[in-house]
């Protein structure tokens, strides 16, 4: 019987390079970077929502007529601590009438009836700067609010600013140290697999230096594939990241209101970039290490 004839198991080319494990690689890397930058612009928007919606109430003084009111009005409006909307300032009138409506509605109880009269006082509220909610800043703004003339109290919930700025100062103070800790162990994540990938090109490189190449045209080739890699990878962490938020803007009702496009757009151009320039760097290192080893440390 004859025998099966045998072909010999195809070898793998001398200089091949594994383009779709180290791009994978980089993308995943990127993904994980990208997520904790959209967390972290998130996080920024929702604590300036958060403090763009606490207020300042202005009590006035009692028997204030209707031009007096107004020239309150006009002297509270041109302080530049006092948040604007499309060129006007946030400035609203509640009068004590709709405020003991507003307390009847709340608590169900008409003190009216037992007290006579309405105690409350007529009163503006105020939206304030959001880079003005520091303990000392609002403290002096309460303070040259009183100041003027025809307002009897000027209020604010003063635990709710300390408990907020305390909290957001936690918040991204955590979010710094992990996206750091995190770029820092990514980065290394990405060196070593490209330093792996250029592993099974010691000897070509090596090959290129023997025949008189300099290192600048060695260099140059493995340069410009890194460069590549690291643009197609940031290009496809984009990609997932926004098939991420689409998903996600389904599932969490308002939270399309929290997407800034404008720093998503900047974030995703980071990623590519970053993919580049690490992608660059590591390839950089890697050639010239290979470079300058000699040839019985390539075996």
């Amino acid at each position: 019987m004859q025998e099966a004839r045998k072909y010999p198991r195809r070898k793998k080319r001398l200089g091949s390079y594994p383009y779709l494990t180290v791009i994978f690689s980089i993308t995943t890397a990127l993904l994980v970077i990208g997520l904790c930058g959209l967390l972290i612009l998130y996080a920024r928007r929702l604590s300036g929502i958060v403090r763009q919606n606490l207020e300042v109430q202005v009590y006035l003084e009692k028997n204030l007529d209707a031009g007096q009111q107004d020239t309150l009005r006009r002297a509270l409006s041109q302080k530049g601590y006092v948040a604007r909307q499309d060129d006007s300032a946030l400035v609203v009138f509640v009068s004590k009438e709709e405020a003991a409506r507003k307390f009847i509605a709340q608590t169900g109880e008409d003190f009216s009836q037992f007290l006579g009269e309405n105690p409350l006082r007529d009163a503006y509220t105020l939206r304030i700067r959001p880079d003005y909610y520091e303990a000392v800043r609002m403290k002096r703004i309460k303070a040259d609010l009183e100041r003027i003339r025809g307002v009897f109290e000027a209020a604010y919930v003063e635990n709710l600013v300390e408990d907020l700025n305390r909290n957001i100062a936690r918040l991204f103070l955590g979010l710094a140290i992990f996206g750091f800790s995190l770029l820092l162990t990514i980065t290394i994540l990405i060196n070593n697999t490209i330093k792996l990938a250029l592993f099974s090109q010691r000897f070509l490189i090596r090959s290129m230096q023997l025949v008189g190449a300099t290192p600048a045209f060695i260099q140059q080739p493995f340069l410009l594939r890194a460069a590549l890699q690291g643009f197609v990878s940031g290009i496809l962490a984009s990609g997932l990241l926004v098939l991420v938020l689409q998903v996600a803007n389904r599932q969490v009702e308002g939270l399309i209101l929290l997407q800034e496009n404008e720093k998503i757009a900047l974030l995703f151009a980071g990623l590519v970039l970053l993919g580049s320039l690490i992608g660059l760097l590591s390839s950089y290192l890697s050639v010239n290490k290979y470079l300058r080893t000699s040839l019985n440390d390539l075996y």
